[in-house]
């Protein structure tokens, strides 16, 4: 399955997720356009999705679709603008799915259209990354730095996704990353 389509799957299951969050902060993140989708297959609070440890802001989880077995370390913004964006859900997300032989897939869910391909960037202090969307997603813009990322992730204390809606407004969602590396080692442990 592809990037576009799994991240489509994830879309739909939100309200489900927020239920299944609730209390826990907790954010999804894509990753590039060209990489198999990893975001819906792993689509946290949907269809088979098993909430396995929560890690101050973050949490994993795993998730069986068909015969391939997906986990995930995910967060939900702390801070988004405008204001008006708090009341529809945003995820940051690292996924594994060993059947596709894909780990640490960034990407993130940004509950509202963009411009595809428009302008989008992640910051972790004062480290940058482009970020390439398509429809409410976005992914790392190049595969190769996805490691990089996660490094950077695992070392800062906010992660901060800039992009432009597809209406041409400017936002901002501020991510928390205290608990993002044990939440990763455990999602990296539950797929190896």
């Amino acid at each position: 399955m592809n990037r576009p389509l799994l991240v489509s799957a994830l879309a739909r299951a939100l309200p489900v997720l927020c239920l299944a969050l609730a209390g826990i902060a907790a954010v999804p993140a894509e990753a590039a356009k060209k990489k198999p989708a990893a975001a819906a297959a792993s689509v946290p609070g949907g269809a088979g999705a098993t909430l396995v440890a929560s890690f101050s802001d973050w949490a994993a989880y795993t998730a069986q679709t068909g015969k391939s077995k997906i986990c995930y370390a995910l967060s939900q913004p702390k801070q988004r603008t405008p204001a008006n964006l708090k009341d529809t859900p945003a995820y940051v997300f690292v996924s594994f799915r060993p059947a596709e032989n894909v780990k640490n897939e960034v990407a993130t869910v940004l509950g509202f259209a963009t411009k595809d391909g428009g302008p989008a960037s992640a910051a972790i202090g004062s480290t940058s990354y482009d970020l390439v969307t398509k429809g409410p997603n976005a992914w790392v813009k190049n595969p190769a730095e996805e490691g990089q990322v996660i490094a950077t992730m695992s070392k800062g204390q906010t992660l901060t996704v800039t992009t432009t809606s597809a209406r041409g407004n400017k936002t901002g969602d501020r991510y928390s990353l205290s608990g993002f590396g044990q939440a990763l080692e455990r999602a990296r442990k539950e797929c190896p």
